[in-house]
């Protein structure tokens, strides 16, 4: 054992040079793209690592200690176009920190303390477009130097600590700023002074963000003749007056879309009251949105007089009670109504409406018919609804219809053509149940149709004309649903302008040699996650113009050499990844091929051997055709080399036990034998052989020692050993019990067959037979040595009377006397027995 001081001798030297090793010099960085992409998340690091490329575009140092950024800390980076620094614990920004970075856009700066910020802290970054500064104790706009940044879009100041509105002069000096997030500061108050610089040199396409904070007062004429883009008002108000009072105070405004409401998490308002909305009259609107109100009750029709101008409406999370009808004369074309919990379907009269979106609300499971004649745009996705008929003009209500989405409902049983419905462009059912669409051409009118979805509709295609009439179609996607036999056949004879196709997940094993051969214009094919077991490229050779090819995920092994011919000239884009390949030389122009189209493959390297065993994971680039040439030698001597030593094996195996049982009858001729019988049976018989055979036998008189392998068998020896060894060479004897069991048990029949020998080798008449049954002849004959020994011997028939068993025991005792050595004693017995 080594000593102690010896001992604190190597250790020490030891900890002080990995204590000097800093993760900065190691490789623990994620290369997310080779010298472009790089995270660095949470590794504990104090600057950025010396491996890290000064040609990386894209930098993620987000959770590690930089505490504080010094003058040029990034210069050795100048292609930096995206930093994230989140939660690096920075107190201090110096001058010129960043200087040098003249190509960075995205600057990411979310929960650092921050204490001082230099005045030239943000200064060389002449083409920053977003800047994230959330949560870093920001107090003050006016404060911020950041008024150098010409090229900013995008300021995001959210959870800090800024008490006022004013929007500092510099703003002024930023003509690209699209978006400021001010949500969750401590803004109580919002005067005209606070706006001036929009007075002055308007940002016409500003978007301002206030949620969150806790608004008391807005100055009527604040926003008096300002413009802005997008204004959200959410969860600021602690009760409804203080709500109405603000809005009113937005009298003058002119907005694209205002935004009010509340939040899922932040509720203050327990009820809307018809009139918060009232002071809307004084703003210019042009869409308009709330959200999370819980009750929305009839008597707040009158809310909506002020918006009837507004060309859209948005209603999101809000819970209508008894709203049945709308203000008449209302100017609205697109009504959104998401996550919204209705009594009962709304059927309100809007003559105007062009788009109406009704999804993922709550308003039971039955669509109810509308009437909206000018309706071009229509989306009933995530309702759950069913539909007992679908889909004509009498089910919507509109001839005019161009978009209909019902995707992710329930049961849609298709019975009639879309009647009334031929300028539909845009279909979409995917992930709903589609009934009866393969029972007839259900979509013959749409002669306009441009892109369908019927993906996993639980639809089997059976119906070769399902697609007729479909002559404008672009996009088709029907993947996860099922072919008759799993087989693909020509469904898409008119579809002659397809350009992308969606097979995937359909359980397809085979695809017709012409069931593309329609389209001329298809750019996009997916055929991945099926049962593909062959790379066919027949069936694609009639696409010349398809750019991209998708059969990943299938059980292709290979493709044999002359189908490699057949592709489309124009393919760019082939994936042929997660596929059970064999790297066998049977397949070498098939893997050879693979290395010659590295360019046209998709992750190539990722394209891995499943067989052989030995070769599992490798990728297919690794395999050496070299290896085919000599394994052909290496084989061909390996062929004549097993065969000749199976030969020997098969005739040593043959007549292992055979030569095993000579050696023994060689060793034990001259011994006693140290048992009477040596018992085969079958185990279905062993209840007999315990309680008739043994217990007649061994506790008889005299009595017969009988080998019984459950009992007399060496544990830890090999069946067949103890066969031999302990049943074979130790007894005078071998009883034979012949049953149904016993000729069906493989081990019973080379029991016997090496009984056979052993009597051939030691010259004695030791084979008892004794038949438990009737034996049917047709069975007894699958076994002929066996047959035929039996009808050439005597053999004892086990017969259940008092006669027949006194008779068979008589027998049986006397067979198993000859040859045993008597004593005066036993011969006396067996006489009086």
């Amino acid at each position: 054992m080594m000593p102690p001081t010896r001992l604190a001798g190597t250790l020490i030297p030891a900890m002080a040079f990995l204590s000097c090793l800093r993760p900065e010099s190691w490789d623990p960085c994620v290369e997310v793209v080779p010298n472009i992409t790089y995270q660095c998340m949470d590794l504990n690091l104090h600057k950025i690592p010396d491996n890290i490329p000064s040609s990386t575009k894209d930098l993620d140092m987000s959770f590690n200690p930089l505490r504080n950024l010094g003058s040029h800390s990034f210069s050795n980076f100048p292609e930096l176009q995206v930093l994230d620094l989140s939660r690096c614990e920075i107190q201090i920004i110096e001058d010129d920190a960043y200087q040098g970075l003249n190509h960075l856009s995205i600057l990411i700066l979310t929960g650092n303390p921050i204490q001082r910020l230099f005045p030239g802290a943000f200064s060389g970054l002449s083409s920053l477009q977003t800047l994230v500064v959330v949560e870093t104790n920001i107090a003050s706009l006016e404060d911020f130097p950041i008024g150098h940044l010409k090229t900013l879009k995008e300021l995001n100041v959210a959870h800090n600590l800024i008490h006022s509105f004013k929007l500092p002069e510099y703003f002024s000096n930023m003509p690209n700023l699209e978006y400021l997030d001010l949500s969750n500061n401590k803004i109580q108050n919002i005067y005209h002074k606070d706006l001036q610089v929009l007075h002055q040199k308007p940002l016409l396409n500003l978007s301002l963000d206030l949620s969150l904070n806790p608004l008391d007062f807005i100055q009527p004429g604040a926003f008096q003749e300002i413009k802005l883009h997008e204004l959200t008002l959410r969860s600021n108000f602690n009760s409804t007056d203080v709500m109405k009072a603000s809005i009113q105070g937005l009298a003058g405004l002119q907005i694209h879309q205002l935004v009010l409401g509340e939040f899922k998490n932040e509720r203050n308002l327990e009820r809307f009251d018809k009139s918060i909305l009232e002071g809307l009259c004084n703003l210019i609107i042009e869409k308009f949105r709330i959200a999370y109100f819980d009750t929305f009750s009839e008597d707040a029709i009158d809310s909506f007089n002020c918006l009837a101008n507004v060309s859209t409406i948005s209603l999101v999370h809000l819970y209508f009670n008894g709203l049945k009808q709308l203000p008449k004369n209302l100017g609205w074309q697109r009504l959104e109504l998401v996550n919204c919990e209705f009594e009962q379907f709304p059927t309100w009269k809007l003559d105007s409406l062009k788009e109406l979106v009704f999804s993922a609300n709550e308003v039971g499971n039955t669509f109810t018919q509308v009437k909206l004649e000018s309706l071009e745009f229509l989306d009933l996705s995530r309702n759950d609804f069913s539909f007992k008929s679908c889909c004509s003009e009498r089910d919507l209500g509109t001839t005019r219809l161009k978009h209909l989405d019902l995707s992710f409902n329930n049961i849609i049983t298709i019975s009639s053509n879309f009647l009334g419905l031929e300028q539909l462009e845009y279909l979409d059912f995917q992930h709903s149940s589609l009934k009866q669409v393969s029972d007839f051409s259900v979509f013959l009118p749409l002669k306009n149709l441009r892109y369908l979805d019927i993906s996993y509709t639980h639809t089997q295609v059976a119906f070769h004309g399902i697609f007729n009439g479909l002559i404008s179609l672009q996009i088709l996607k029907m993947a996860g649903n099922s072919f008759q036999d799993n087989f693909l056949p020509n469904i898409f004879m008119e579809l002659t302008n397809l350009t992308i196709l969606d097979l995937s997940d359909c359980q397809l094993e085979q695809v017709s040699q012409v069931a593309f051969n329609s389209l001329p214009k298809l750019q996009l094919l997916n055929m991945s996650h099926n049962h593909l077991l062959s790379f066919d490229t027949l069936p694609y050779e009639p696409l010349h113009s398809l750019q991209t090819l998708d059969c990943s995920f299938n059980r292709i092994v290979a493709s044999k050499e002359q189908e490699l011919r057949h592709f489309p000239s124009n393919l760019s884009s082939l994936n042929l990844t997660r596929n059970d390949f064999a790297c066998v030389c049977e397949h070498q122009s098939f893997l050879q091929w693979v290395k010659d189209q590295r360019q046209l493959l998709v992750e190539v390297e990722q394209m891995v051997c499943a067989k052989p065993l030995d070769m599992q994971g490798m990728p297919m680039l690794n395999f050496r055709n070299a290896t085919c040439q000599v394994r052909k030698t290496i084989i061909t001597v390996s062929v004549f080399t097993v065969l000749l030593v199976s030969l020997v094996v098969v005739l040593v195996y043959k007549f292992y036990f055979h030569l095993m049982l000579l050696a023994g009858c060689k060793k034990y001729s001259r011994g006693e034998s140290t048992y009477d019988a040596f018992v085969i049976y079958s185990s279905q018989d062993e209840d007999w052989v315990r309680n008739e055979l043994v217990k007649n036998l061994e506790e008889g008189v005299p009595p017969f020692q009988l080998c019984l392998h459950y009992r007399d068998f060496i544990p830890g020896v090999a069946i067949a050993a103890n066969i031999i060894q302990e049943g074979f060479h130790k007894s005078r004897k071998v009883i034979v019990v012949v049953s149904q069991h016993f000729i069906q048990s493989r081990w019973c029949i080379f029991e016997y067959e090496i009984a056979q020998t052993w009597q051939f080798l030691s010259s004695r008449a030791g084979i008892i037979f004794i038949v438990l049954q009737k034996l049917e002849k047709s069975l007894l004959r699958q076994q002929v040595e066996l047959y035929r020994l039996l009808n050439r011997n005597t053999y004892l028939e086990w017969e259940d009377s008092v006669l027949g068993r006194h008779i068979f025991w008589r027998r049986l005792r006397k067979a198993l006397l000859d040859g045993k050595p008597r004593s005066p004693e036993g011969m006396a017995d067996a006489e009086g027995s």
